[in-house]
C-alpha cells in the first residue's frame, strides 16, 4: 500500500480530455450548452464511452440511462468502489462542473491499467443522467424515482434507457461498497481559505416553500398608513426574518428569498399581493426543522400585524446526506501523503452523491473554483488543481480498497 498510495495520474492526458469534451456543445460566446438528452449530450456520452472502453472497462447503460464503466477487480463477487459525476450542463455552463469527476474517474482507471493494478473491488465510473434537471440517474440508482411520472420515458429511450424497466437501475450496498465524487467546489471557500482540497462533510438538505401574501390593493395617496393591508410590507418583514434565522443558527445554514413578484406593481398603488419563495439549506435536519418552525410562527405574527393573509405551499423537501466518516478520513490521509492543504466543508449545492449516499457510504472531494464562479462559461479550475483532485481521488480509492476488504 505504501508504494501504491503514491502513484499519480497523467495530468496532461486528464486536462486534454477536459478540453476535448468541452468542444461538444460549445457556444459562440464560450459557454457550453450540453443539455441532457440532446444531440450534444449523446455525442458527449459516445466519446466518454469510447474512452471507457479504451481504458479497459466493460460499459453498459442501465434503465435510467446511466453510463457505467466497470474495471474488473480481483475478488469474485466483491461490491464495487464507484466514482463519477455528470456531463450534462445547464444552458450556459462551463468546462468543469460534473465533467471533472467523470474524466478523473476514467483517468484513474487508465493509470491502474497501465500499472497492471486490479484492486480487490471492481472500480465503476458512472455518468449520471440529467443531473442538472431531473436527477433521474442518481435517484433511480437510489430507488427514489416516482413511477407515475413518466415524462422522461421518451428522452430516456434516446440515450439507451427504458422507463418501463426503471426499477432495475436501483443499486444497494451489496453492489457498491462506497462512492466518491470529485467535483469543483462551485463556491469560493477553498480559494478564500487558500486550501487545495475540500473534504466534504455531506450534501445539505433543502427545504423550499412558496409563500403567498394577500393584502388589499388601494390608492397610495388616499389610504392612511394605519389602514393599509400592504402585502409588500409583510413580504419585506419575511425577507429580513429569513436572513435573521439563518444567521442565528450555530450550524451556519443558508436561507434565501430568491423569487418575488408584486401585484399590481404600480407606483401609486398599495401592493395587494406578493408571491415569494424561501430556500433553506443545511447539513442538519434538526436545524432545518427548527428554522421551518420559527418561520411558521413568524408568518402568523406578521399576518396579524399587517392585516394580511399568508399561506405556505411546499415546493421541495430533500433530506441531507452526510459523508461517511471512513471516506472522509481516507481523503484526509491522502491529502497528507501528497502534502496538499485541505479543509472540511459542506456541499451547499446538490450533487449525484446526495442520492447515492442514501444507500451506501459516500464521500466528495472538492477542488477550488476561481472566484466561486460556476454554471457559467467563466468557471475555471486550473490544470494543476484538476490534477490534485484526480490524484486524491486515485489514492483515496486505493485506501478504500483496503478499508472495505
Amino acid at each position: 500500500m505504501a508504494v501504491l498510495s503514491m502513484i499519480a495520474v497523467n495530468g496532461d492526458r486528464l486536462n486534454a480530455s477536459i478540453t476535448r469534451l468541452a468542444k461538444i456543445g460549445r457556444l459562440p460566446n464560450g459557454n457550453i450548452c450540453r443539455l441532457a438528452f440532446t444531440p450534444e449530450d449523446l455525442q458527449a456520452r459516445y466519446l466518454v464511452q469510447q474512452w471507457m472502453v479504451e481504458a479497459g472497462m466493460a460499459v453498459r447503460t442501465d434503465a435510467a440511462g446511466n453510463l457505467i464503466g466497470t474495471y474488473a477487480g480481483q475478488r469474485a463477487g466483491a461490491p464495487s468502489l464507484a466514482t463519477g459525476s455528470h456531463i450534462d450542463t445547464v444552458p450556459s455552463g462551463g468546462e468543469y462542473d460534473g465533467t471533472l469527476g467523470v474524466l478523473a474517474g476514467i483517468e484513474v482507471v487508465r493509470v491502474l491499467r497501465e500499472n497492471n493494478i486490479h484492486l480487490n473491488h471492481p472500480v465503476e465510473v458512472i455518468v449520471f443522467t440529467d443531473e442538472e434537471s431531473s436527477m433521474i440517474g442518481c435517484q433511480a440508482m437510489a430507488g427514489m424515482v416516482k413511477p407515475k411520472d413518466n415524462s422522461l420515458a421518451e428522452p430516456l429511450e434516446r440515450i439507451g434507457g427504458n422507463w418501463e424497466e426503471i426499477g432495475t437501475a436501483k443499486r444497494t450496498r451489496e453492489d457498491i461498497a462506497a462512492f466518491i465524487e470529485l467535483h469543483v467546489e462551485q463556491g469560493a471557500v477553498l480559494e478564500r481559505s487558500q486550501k487545495q482540497i475540500g473534504i466534504v462533510q455531506g450534501v445539505v438538505g433543502m427545504l423550499r416553500q412558496a409563500i403567498s401574501i394577500m393584502g388589499q390593493a388601494n390608492h397610495a395617496g388616499t389610504t392612511p398608513m394605519d389602514s393599509r393591508q400592504d402585502a409588500l410590507v409583510a413580504a419585506a418583514q419575511i425577507v429580513l426574518f429569513v436572513q435573521a434565522i439563518a444567521l442565528k443558527m450555530p450550524s451556519q445554514p443558508v436561507a434565501t428569498v430568491g423569487f418575488l413578484t408584486v401585484a399590481p406593481n404600480a407606483v401609486n398603488i398599495v401592493p395587494g399581493q406578493v408571491e415569494l419563495t424561501v430556500d433553506m439549506r443545511d447539513l442538519s435536519q434538526v436545524c432545518l426543522d427548527e428554522m421551518k418552525e420559527l418561520l411558521d410562527q413568524e408568518l402568523k405574527a406578521i399576518a396579524t400585524q399587517t392585516h394580511t393573509q399568508i399561506t405556505v405551499s411546499p415546493i421541495l423537501v430533500v433530506e441531507p446526506t452526510p459523508a461517511a466518516a471512513l471516506v472522509q478520513q481516507a481523503i484526509e490521509k491522502t491529502c497528507q501523503q501528497f502534502a496538499l492543504s485541505y479543509c472540511h466543508l459542506p456541499s451547499r449545492a446538490g450533487h449525484d452523491a446526495l442520492e447515492i449516499g442514501r444507500f451506501t457510504d459516500m464521500g466528495m472531494i472538492f477542488v477550488p473554483s476561481e472566484a466561486g464562479v460556476s454554471h457559467s462559461g467563466e468557471e475555471y479550475t486550473s490544470p494543476e488543481q484538476c490534477i490534485h483532485g484526480a490524484n486524491v481521488l486515485l489514492n483515496t480509492l486505493l485506501q478504500l480498497d483496503e478499508i472495505y476488504s
